[in-house]
């Protein structure tokens, strides 16, 4: 059920991804235009207090659960962050955090950008169409394609799958190998690059995990594009 809320699109809460570390909630990533992300949450902040109650201990879904709430109210976190001396009181009003996973625009006359924010289940056919429109804003073929996967904190694994495919033409894409026949899965490229071979270059951060980390890869490899940014 958690797993539907999130590749949905849709609920209700601060717009942050987290996992833990060290015992405390820790922010994976803020995700961009919600709430979180405008109070100043950043990607490797440690939430040690969610209004009056420590972190220390807690389940992830536990943290999860006080976290969302009905659109409107306030929560207080306690962060602890990389450069402050002090923690910090962060107030956050939530809201219902609708996710537009895909985003783009010119950044010249015939090289688009395009920004995925997360992977959701529609993220493949969403970016297909992005590149589309992009195609016809640079008067019918792009000579390049910046990728913007910083801050992404993955999602669906097919997704990452859709958009790698989308590039690379032929090979491997990516899979996952274990002892019984159930955990062996192969993801292989099957349709033509909507690039047509025009470079591409992959944006990454220290928030750019799972999914984003997947299709990265996948194009690294198959020497499709060029990863940039911090590791």
């Amino acid at each position: 059920k958690e797993m539907q809320v999130e590749t949905e699109g849709e609920f209700g809460g601060l717009g942050i991804e987290v996992t833990t570390e060290d015992g405390f909630v820790k922010v994976v990533s803020p995700i961009e235009g919600t709430p979180a992300a405008k109070a100043g949450i950043e990607a490797g902040d440690m939430i040690v207090r969610i209004d009056d109650t420590s972190t220390k201990g807690i389940s992830l879904m536990e943290a999860v659960k006080k976290m969302r709430g009905e659109p409107g109210t306030d929560i207080v976190v306690t962060v602890v962050r990389d450069g402050l001396e002090q923690p910090k009181k962060i107030t956050i009003t939530r809201d219902v955090i609708h996710i537009r996973s895909v985003k783009s625009r010119m950044l010249d006359e015939d090289i688009g950008y395009a920004r995925i924010t997360q992977f959701q289940k529609d993220t493949g056919a969403k970016l297909r169409e992005q590149v589309d429109k992009l195609h016809g804003k640079a008067g019918g073929e792009l000579g390049g394609l910046v990728l913007d996967l910083r801050n992404n904190p993955g999602g669906v694994l097919f997704a990452a799958e859709e958009v790698a495919n989308a590039f690379v033409t032929g090979g491997k894409l990516v899979f996952t190998q274990g002892r019984v026949q159930g955990s062996r899965h192969v993801a292989k490229a099957n349709s033509e690059d909507i690039l047509d071979g025009a470079p591409i270059v992959v944006l990454v951060n220290g928030g750019s995990a799972s999914a984003s980390e997947i299709v990265a890869g996948a194009l690294q490899d198959h020497r499709r594009g060029i990863v940039m940014g911090t590791p």
